[in-house]
């Protein structure tokens, strides 16, 4: 996937201990074993993002790397747009999807989930000063509001405001963008994501409008419907790193302390 600016500003997060060797939107952690196809977005700061060199870098990475370490196992994490990547790992191009992906009912019908890695909120961003209101229900039918499609925060502003019209973009960046440069009024959003994005030079004139939408959106890994050898090995090594003090660390170094789940179980 093509660099977007966005992702440099959380591509210079600091350093980690975990090893990967990169290549042109993938990057390999080898240890023993078969080799594991994993895919992530490359394009969702500070989850997933691409470097300036075409490696990918992220939370979703470190703790993808951190697995495939715990298990034993070479891992090549590679990118793959958000639309089809569920498509790509039903046809076999992938064995997993680490890529901020949210459990719902529909994704279950096609792939199974492990034990959360992270939980979720969403945000309403808009310019500082504007007088949108997410706490009106004809401000959000009457706004124009941006979301990245086939995402959780979409789907719940569809589902919450069903007469409201948000445009939708393939990446999150495209959906940043237009806000940032006033083409819309609002944007709906993963927390973490808009944080980040509330820091970068684009985005320093906008803020949070209300309070976080906790909808107990859980963030797992997923694999193909049936692979439970797979997903059980999954499931260990993450209760591993969360034991070992490995997944904190990983959590510190992106989010911060404050970032670190309470009910991640």
């Amino acid at each position: 996937m093509k660099f977007k600016t966005f992702g440099l500003m959380a591509a210079i997060v600091g350093t980690f201990s975990i090893s990967a060797c990169s290549g042109q939107n993938e990057q390999s952690t080898k240890a023993s074993g078969d080799t594991l196809r994993i895919a992530t977005e490359g394009t969702y700061a500070p989850f997933n993002y691409t470097n300036p060199d075409g490696s990918l870098g992220g939370f979703d990475v470190d703790i993808a790397n951190a697995l495939c370490n715990k298990m034993q196992t070479e891992c090549q994490i590679i990118a793959q747009d958000w639309d089809g990547i569920i498509p790509a790992l039903k046809t076999g191009k992938f064995d997993a999807i680490v890529a901020a992906m949210s459990v719902t009912p529909e994704r279950s019908e096609q792939v199974d989930f492990s034990e959360p890695y992270f939980v979720n909120s969403l945000v309403f961003l808009a310019k500082k000063g504007s007088n949108f209101d997410p706490s009106s229900t004809d401000a959000i039918n009457n706004a124009k509001i941006v979301a990245q499609r086939s995402t959780i925060s979409s789907q719940w502003l569809t589902q919450t405001y069903p007469n409201s019209k948000p445009q939708l973009y393939d990446t999150l960046d495209n959906a940043f963008i237009d806000l940032g440069n006033e083409r819309a009024d609002a944007m709906i959003s993963d927390k973490l994501p808009a944080l980040t994005w509330l820091s970068s030079d684009l985005g320093q004139n906008f803020e949070i409008k209300g309070g976080d939408i906790n909808i107990n959106d859980k963030v797992s890994i997923a694999v193909d419907k049936g692979n439970t050898a797979l997903l059980q090995k999954f499931n260990e090594a993450l209760a591993a790193i969360k034991a070992d003090g490995t997944y904190k660390q990983i959590v510190i170094k992106h989010f911060g302390e404050a970032g670190m789940p309470t009910n991640i179980e």
